[in-house]
């Protein structure tokens, strides 16, 4: 099937959500869709439970040490991210699919109301299991907030305003990362920890049915004739077992302080049964196999999903470091995540503001910043000590930001160059899921390094001193602040500890950039001839054998 024909079809179970006709159509489009109001108003909606979202990611960095002296969890401490990241991470694929069976705007409303109940949950969470679940609860729904934001921008806007659309939406990302931390710092030691799920829960339930019904309502004669079981027959359950139970596994495993061997086997394990299952048997596959064999689309997503692991370190660990190594108070620790998250929403703006003007080759553009980013976070390891020029540090972090939001912008953009417009839907959710994963993987990963090199410098340290504190050890892995109580040798041993745990970290995350750099460099200049149309026709074909009733 051509790209024309596909064209000519009607809107189907067959044909892609965000399929264009001709450049000159789609540039056209938007602005005889949706009026400027309608426009603003989904926008600033979005923006809502995008902010909600993102600042679930942030806050739990000045928070996490009352929460774990309330809820007694100071070794499940890196949990209280993780749980959240795996579930988000988990239910992000689904947004293309969810968004095709049952159109966006009712995946948003389902996602919203989803999230209003799992930051219900945690706000009334008395023990670590249901606190843990409330993030699980809260991270299943805000994985269609982002997804179902790249979808709507893809398919309502102009190529020529794409870039400066997706800038927006990375900016009011990083700005929900940027406020959690400095908002939750500054209401917790007022009113406690559970005000601020207290307060997101209800904006949220009352966010997600309005956007629901700004949205265009997109008609369709498949979903107008399938009932409501039929459409949920439609997803592909199996294939999301396997892949969230080789997730969990394999992240638990990572994100231990003493990696365990056998979850590791068992969720390589399932990962080779999900492949499996959705090459084989998923007749609607979340993930098809035969795009992701794509060199372009594998790299793109393989190099984005490495250099946001070692961006999410920045996030996660430049707010440790304010707080143990410099002796900052939490609600002034969240304050050094406005520069980097600054930088972050301004690189992407500009860049889809001056250069991402039309669809073309960004492949150079790429790598420089690929190169760039590297550099500012190399910068960082001799940084990360109690003596270094706070300015330049701050500036360090700021240069990485801005370098970050350049790449999402460029990446995605050449991505969709190297790809037939005919599979953007299906490309999109791609690099959604496995930007989803980086956080993640950079939680467990980033969590698990820094907490091991932590606990060998703490106990190597009171043992040198002839100090045996092996409480105090354990409440200072999951509690920073605790690092400004202590005095004397105790506290010059938690601040050397804490110093030689970032500087590891950065390093292991410069050198994972510069390692994604090389892969980003594999993705080519101009999109094959016909490999990946041919590639959407078969998966295309394979789904026109379901009969009738699937």
């Amino acid at each position: 099937m051509t790209i024309a024909d596909r064209d000519a079809v009607s809107a189907t179970e067959n044909t892609p959500l965000l399929a264009t006709p001709d450049a000159e159509e789609a540039d056209n489009k938007p602005e005889e869709r949706m009026s400027i109001g309608r426009t603003l108003l989904i926008t600033v909606l979005m923006g809502i439970l995008i902010f909600i979202q993102s600042t679930n990611i942030s806050m739990i960095t000045t928070t996490q040490s009352d929460i774990a002296a309330d809820l007694d969890a100071f070794s499940e401490a890196t949990w209280f991210t993780s749980s959240f990241l795996i579930a988000m991470s988990s239910i992000t694929p689904l947004g293309g699919r969810l968004s095709q069976i049952f159109s966006p705007r009712n995946y948003i409303l389902g996602s919203s109301l989803v999230m209003a109940a799992g930051l219900l949950i945690t706000s009334l969470a008395k023990t670590l299991w249901v606190f843990l679940l409330g993030r699980v609860v809260t991270g299943s729904g805000s994985a269609g907030i982002m997804s179902t934001s790249v979808i709507l921008v893809l398919e309502l806007s102009s190529k020529k305003r794409r870039g400066l659309f997706i800038g927006i939406v990375n900016a009011g990302f990083t700005t929900g990362v940027a406020s959690g931390a400095v908002l939750a710092g500054a209401v917790t030691p007022l009113f406690g920890w559970r005000c601020i799920y207290w307060i997101q829960a209800p904006v949220a339930l009352v966010t997600g049915p309005l956007l629901f019904l700004a949205i265009p309502r997109r008609d369709s004669a498949d979903a107008s004739e399938k009932s409501l079981v039929q459409r949920l027959a439609r997803v592909d359950y199996l294939g999301i077992l396997t892949f969230t139970g080789s997730l969990v596994l394999l992240l638990f495993s990572l994100s231990s302080t003493d990696v365990p061997i056998t979850p590791i086997l068992l969720g390589i394990l399932l990962f080779i049964s999900f492949l499996f299952v959705e090459s084989k048997y998923s007749s609607e596959p979340i993930i098809p196999v035969t795009v992701l064999k794509t060199r372009s689309v594998l790299l793109t997503c393989f190099a984005g999903s490495g250099l946001m692991v070692a961006r999410w370190a920045v996030l996660f660990y430049t707010p440790v470091y304010a707080i143990a190594v410099r002796g900052w108070s939490p609600a002034s620790a969240g304050l050094i995540l406005v520069p980097t998250n600054a930088g972050f929403g301004l690189g992407g703006l500009l860049v889809g503001w001056v250069h991402i003007r039309k669809a073309g080759s960004y492949y150079i553009s790429c790598l420089i910043i690929y190169l760039l980013f590297t550099l500012a976070l190399l910068a960082l390891a001799p940084l990360s000590t109690s003596t270094s020029n706070a300015a330049v540090y701050v500036g360090a972090t700021f240069f990485n930001g801005a370098c970050t939001g350049a790449l999402l912008n460029y990446t995605l953009s050449h991505v969709l160059h190297l790809t037939t417009p005919d599979v953007h839907y299906i490309v999109t959710s791609l690099v959604a899921l496995f930007r989803g994963l980086a956080g993640s993987v950079g939680s467990a990963v980033g969590g698990g390094l820094f907490t091991r090199v932590l606990k060998r410098g703490l106990e190597a340290g009171f043992a040198s001193h002839g100090i045996n504190q092996p409480d105090l050890i354990r409440r200072l892995l999951g509690g920073p602040a605790l690092v400004r109580s202590l005095n004397g040798l105790e506290k010059e041993v938690a601040v050397h500890s804490y110093e030689e745990a970032l500087k590891t970290l950065f390093l292991a995350g410069s050198a994972l950039a510069f390692a994604m750099t090389a892969l980003q460099a594999g993705t080519g200049w101009n999109p094959p001839d016909r490999s990946l149309e041919e590639a959407s026709a078969s998966y295309d074909d394979d789904r026109s054998r379901e009969p009738d009733d699937a």
